[in-house]
């Protein structure tokens, strides 16, 4: 039977997630989560709830409506030590507190599919790997203590006691022989996995401001958030450069700060080693998602596009770029790509102009289920 406090519990926690599926977006967005990962969740603060309670106040300094003050002053704002927020000397009163509530990413990724209407994604071509699993569907009567099956070496002493007309029922004192004894017993299956890889790549240079960046990054994070719900085995690589490309792990990735001109074919090289290293296209889902604010070295343009149409393209799922507006950017490299946006179906563009566009973009990129 379960207790009161215990319905209450999970009563709480379906108001607490309807709350965060209402104002998901203000969450992807802003970035008001308090942690990014912490063992598969991450923190989304929700105001705590505060019960309404009477104070009293000191003798003979009057009642509601009575007293100095101007009509449509706020009740408690008296400029009092404590009664409110900002600077001041030390209070004694109570003050507003956060409640930090863990959500897991999968339950955060379920969110925002329903948020966005994100099909689910459609591996192509020759997707799975195969991978070995032992299953315990079978017994058999030699094995390790520890597999021993207790209810079928039971039933089969007692089977043995009845028939050699031991057992007595007023002392139903059942007791094993080593031929009674059966032991779980496995097979080893084959079982195909849907594998994945994705490829980030991110624009250091310096024209990319620090809010710019902070924009990739929280885009990042929800796409790879989506993506491990979809695949299994999802494998990433991250990429960042200016005039030269750096692979690099995922704590430079989201931390890194840096400065320089921009070379975009050199992040394109970087991506395609990588793929042919790690990812044969005959075996592995290949996403690849650049972040950039389309300032490129204007010589370079041509061979970009050449490495990306020729080289690239025909080895991904998909291939989605993202323009962040950045107050010193060209943005030139986006007009480039819209010149062969219709000659191929994997290439996806986005324009984030600001964090209130990270939502859309999300949907722009995901939103074809490739």
């Amino acid at each position: 039977m379960s207790r009161a406090i215990d319905r209450d519990s999970q009563r709480f926690k379906k108001i607490v997630r309807g709350k965060i599926r209402g104002d998901l977006k203000k969450y992807v967005t802003q970035g008001e989560m308090l942690g990014r990962k912490g063992r598969e969740t991450v923190s989304i603060p929700v105001p705590n709830i505060q019960i309404p309670h009477f104070r009293h106040g000191k003798k003979g300094s009057g009642g509601v409506g009575q007293g100095e003050g101007e009509d449509g002053q706020p009740i408690g704002r008296g400029g009092r030590p404590g009664d409110g927020d900002g600077p001041g000397t030390a209070g004694n009163e109570p003050g507003r507190h956060i409640r930090e509530v863990e959500v897991s990413l999968e339950e955060l990724a379920e969110m925002l599919g329903e948020a966005l209407e994100l099909p689910n994604i459609e591996p192509k071509g020759r997707d799975e790997i195969s991978a070995t699993k032992d299953r315990y569907n079978s017994v058999r009567r030699t094995g390790p203590d520890s597999l021993r099956h207790v209810k079928r070496t039971y039933k089969r002493a007692l089977k043995r006691s009845i028939a050699a007309g031991e057992f007595d029922p007023k002392n139903p004192v059942v007791i094993p022989v080593r031929d009674d004894e059966e032991y779980r017993s496995w097979t080893t299956r084959p079982e195909p996995q849907a594998n994945a890889a994705v490829i980030y790549m991110m624009d250091v240079s310096g024209s990319m401001t620090e809010e710019q960046k902070g924009i990739v990054r929280t885009e990042a994070f929800w796409i790879d958030t989506w993506l491990k719900k979809q695949y299994g085995g999802l494998q990433r690589r991250y990429i960042v450069h200016d005039a030269v490309a750096h692979e690099v792990d995922e704590d430079t990735f989201y931390r890194t700060r840096e400065s320089g001109g921009t070379r975009i074919s050199s992040a394109y090289a970087a991506c395609e080693k990588i793929i042919a290293r790690d990812f044969p296209p005959s075996e592995w889902n290949v996403y690849a998602f650049q972040f950039s604010d389309g300032d490129n070295w204007g010589e370079d343009n041509a061979d970009c596009l050449a490495k990306l149409t020729d080289d690239i393209l025909p080895d991904c799922n998909l291939f989605c770029y993202g323009q962040v507006e950045s107050p010193y950017g060209s943005g030139d490299y986006l007009r480039e790509l819209r010149r062969v946006e219709g000659e191929h179906d994997r290439l996806i563009l986005s324009e984030i102009e600001n964090r209130e566009a990270i939502f859309d973009s999300i949907k722009d990129f995901l939103g074809t289920g490739r």
